[in-house]
């Protein structure tokens, strides 16, 4: 089982190396392919890379008045009371974005080189796919997960000015 330090470590040694082109699209599903490197704590001199697919199902704006049915599961007085003053506030909206790994989707192989080498090697490779949609990472082999939890979160972050801007323009928000 992981640990809370372990998770904060995955967390400040988690890179994006390549970022994809584009954010989430505003008004459709999006995939991301990732490549995951990181060096197994047993076999030095290698690095495991992790491939696959992660999909971004479109955000939605979720109105105050859904807030409470949404997010108060196993909540008390004070959040009951507090959604209820949120439902009573026009002008909040709050943005969800939905993620699902596809394990089927997983690939993963060990490489007998250098951490650089590797890094060099899937740079040139995504660089020749030309593919908007890629990205590559550096993380830590035993909180892998971690590490691609903490790139969807850095791509809902930089999607989510572009999604809100989008609304605006078409009067949604």
């Amino acid at each position: 089982m992981i640990k809370a330090d372990d998770y904060n470590y995955a967390l400040e040694n988690t890179k994006v190396l390549v970022s994809p082109a584009s954010a989430i699209e505003t008004y459709g599903q999006t995939s991301f392919r990732f490549c995951l490197l990181t060096e197994p704590m047993d076999e030095i001199g290698s690095v495991r890379i992790r491939k696959g697919v992660i999909h971004a199902e479109r955000p939605r704006i979720l109105a105050p008045q859904y807030i409470s049915r949404l997010l108060l599961e196993g909540f008390g007085d004070k959040a009951q009371d507090f959604a209820g003053w949120v439902e009573d506030q026009k002008d909040f909206h709050f943005l969800r974005y939905g993620f699902s790994l596809k394990k089927t989707d997983l690939s993963e192989h060990l490489l007998r080189e250098p951490m650089e080498e590797a890094v060099q090697r899937m740079e040139e490779e995504i660089k020749k796919q030309s593919d908007p949609m890629a990205a590559l990472i550096e993380g830590i082999d035993d909180a892998w997960e971690v590490c691609l939890m903490k790139f969807t979160m850095d791509v809902i972050q930089r999607s989510a000015g572009e999604n809100v801007a989008e609304w605006k323009r078409r009067g949604l928000i």
